[in-house]
């Protein structure tokens, strides 16, 4: 019996600016309804992975296809149209328009005149948000602009949400509540590749990772496995760590 495609499915991709090669031949795959995270240091290629997924960074060669279709160097409307969400890091929500003017933006990129409920679903899906929904995006905390970056990214109907550096900047307490958030939206449906520089985090909510070092993928497998292998410990997780 044939299995079945994975969802998303990179193939000996490469990426270059100028002279500068970010990745040689990164290959990975993600399955329907799956978290996969990809970490690393600083300058290993992650964001640039993202990048060439969603269309915004042609690649220099390989294939990226989302259930057999082939994506490679689309422009980046065309990928959002097949499926393909950013979430890009730094979040780049529009600071002086309200917390509801930026989900309905969001909403009608994807899907013109989107009913009101869509976006309600989303208010409802974030509290914090829906109490501040009159308010302006630039008046909200990093954690809240970084829950309405993912309700806007989700407002677009992903088939697959792809979420760069999402704990970027934010206080200990406010990253639980963004992994706590990523993993309800996962329980509800949601397929996502979460770039994270925060490896501990990253490998707590993830089913699967791949490790990034110098644009090539040095190490993958079970998220949980990971987290014990002698060489992510020590490389980006400071010793012991539980995984829960």
């Amino acid at each position: 019996m044939t299995a079945p495609l994975p969802l998303l499915s990179v193939r000996d991709l490469h990426v270059a600016y100028g002279q500068v090669r970010a990745l040689s031949g990164l290959s990975l795959t993600v399955n329907q309804g799956e978290i996969v995270a990809l970490i690393g240091p600083n300058g290993a290629g992650k964001s640039s992975t993202l990048n060439a997924i969603a269309g915004l960074r042609a690649p220099a060669s390989g294939s990226v296809q989302l259930e057999g279709r082939e994506l490679a160097g689309l422009p980046a409307h065309e990928v959002v149209a097949a499926g393909i969400v950013l979430v890009p890091e730094g979040r780049a929500v529009l600071q002086r328009m309200t917390v509801e003017e930026n989900l309905v933006l969001g909403a009608e990129s994807r899907v013109p005149h989107a009913p009101r409920s869509a976006i309600d679903e989303q208010l409802r899906r974030f509290p914090s948000l829906e109490r501040r929904r009159s308010q302006p995006a630039g008046a909200l905390s990093g954690g809240e602009q970084q829950m309405l970056a993912i309700a806007r990214g989700l407002l677009q109907r992903p088939r697959i949400l792809l979420l760069d550096e999402p704990s970027m900047g934010l206080s200990p307490l406010l990253v639980k509540q963004i992994f706590d958030a990523v993993r309800r939206i996962h329980k509800e449906g949601a397929t996502i590749l979460l770039v994270e520089q925060n490896a501990r985090m990253a490998l707590k909510v993830a089913e699967r990772a791949y490790v990034l070092e110098r644009g090539q993928l040095i190490v993958e497998g079970e998220a949980g496995k990971l987290a014990e292998d002698p060489r992510v410990r020590a490389a980006y997780l400071g010793g012991d760590v539980e995984v829960s």
